[in-house]
């Protein structure tokens, strides 16, 4: 089962949203610091510099310069505004070395919806692969530190907000963080850690992002490996470990005694809103475990009232992020803006042979 998020570390119950927000701290510090080794530090200089400015319906290029006074460091980051007037909703992503996912296509239509879109290079902030000596990307800044690549990942999507706050033609109230496979798994924690960001957006984030660690998805039939069993722990640790706490080693194999789930994860981005989207086929992504995690992280959205802020939609397919996905997030956001219910997708219950992996729920509220 599920452990219960609304329980204090000294073994109280949460009985109202204020006293949530006093938990909701714990959990920032102690799952945050196991599951990530915790976050980089706010950065001490920053500046936004415009290296090509285009107008509306154009596509312009910014760079941040984000590092300490002893070691600069700078990204790129590139905007696809749409042609409408006025400040627009923003969909943002950091997987620009993705191009198959948010195509030409998607960008197209999410300006015909009003949305701007901005993508940047998160590999910039962190490298995908091992960093021992701490010496590239924002590793370099705090070498002593030993915050992970999805925390540095993360960190790169706060910094690009903070300069959409100062950005002509972008609505910074309205700004969503979208990101595919480890890349959901770094808008996940950059969604729990940010709380400018109204829509927050895991695609296909399996195990370190969506996936409850306690359940493992295991199907009878498959072309391969990653067609019939969900990424387990110790693979992760074994192979990706730069990008997961390094406390979680002790969890290897007993993961039933860690003391959060991604439910934890989840419900710190409560009540703003939360989309995750899947694909049924995708099971080394453990499509049923987040399921079972977003249905218990739905508890803290109860509490504020905000249930229908907090939601899924899963299609069929595999390991992808592509039309379907994108416009099911304009869709969440349209819904949003204009205060109408969600569509029925994205009510739809994905499995309704699976009973909740959670006992307990949450206070009345207040």
């Amino acid at each position: 089962m599920l452990p219960d998020p609304f329980v204090f570390r000294d073994g109280r119950r949460v009985r109202s949203r204020s006293e949530w927000e006093a938990r909701r701290r714990e959990i920032l510090e102690d799952a945050v610091g196991l599951e990530y080794d915790g976050m980089p530090p706010e950065p001490e200089v920053f500046r936004v510099e415009a290296t090509h400015l285009r107008g509306k319906g154009e596509t312009s290029s910014y760079r941040i310069h984000c590092g300490t006074h002893e070691t600069p460091f700078s990204f790129c980051f590139y905007v696809y505004r749409s042609a409408l007037d006025g400040r627009r909703p923003v969909v943002l992503t950091g997987d620009l070395t993705y191009t198959a996912n948010c195509s030409d296509a998607v960008i197209a239509e999410a300006n015909r919806r009003g949305f701007t879109v901005v993508k940047f290079n998160r590999n910039e902030l962190a490298p995908d692969y091992a960093d021992p000596e701490r010496q590239y990307g924002i590793n370099a800044l705090w070498p002593a530190l030993r915050f992970s690549a999805v925390s540095a990942w993360a960190w790169g999507y706060h910094r690009v907000v903070d300069a959409l706050a100062g950005l002509d033609g972008a609505d910074a109230d309205h700004i969503a963080v979208t990101g595919h496979s480890r890349g959901g798994k770094a808008v996940l924690l950059a969604g729990a850690t940010d709380p400018r960001i109204r829509y927050t957006n895991p695609n296909g984030s399996g195990t370190h992002g969506c996936g409850a660690y306690r359940f493992e998805q295991i199907e009878e039939e498959g072309r391969g490996f990653r067609d019939t069993k969900s990424e387990p722990l110790a693979f992760m640790m074994e192979n990706v470990g730069y990008w997961m706490g390094q406390g979680l080693w002790k969890y290897v194999g007993k993961e039933e005694t860690l003391p959060h789930d991604s439910h934890f994860i989840k419900a710190l981005i409560a009540p703003r809103c939360f989309l995750e989207t899947d694909g049924y086929d995708d099971i080394w992504a453990n499509p049923r475990g987040s399921y079972l995690s977003l249905e218990a992280a739905r508890e803290v959205w109860k509490l504020y009232g905000a249930a229908d802020k907090c939601a899924c939609r899963y299609r069929p397919g595999g390991h992808r992020h592509g039309w379907e996905d994108f416009n099911a997030l304009f869709d969440f956001m349209e819904a949003d803006l204009k205060g109408t219910p969600l569509p029925e997708e994205f009510t739809r219950i994905p499995y309704d042979d699976m009973e909740p992996l959670y006992d307990w729920s949450a206070p009345e509220p207040d």
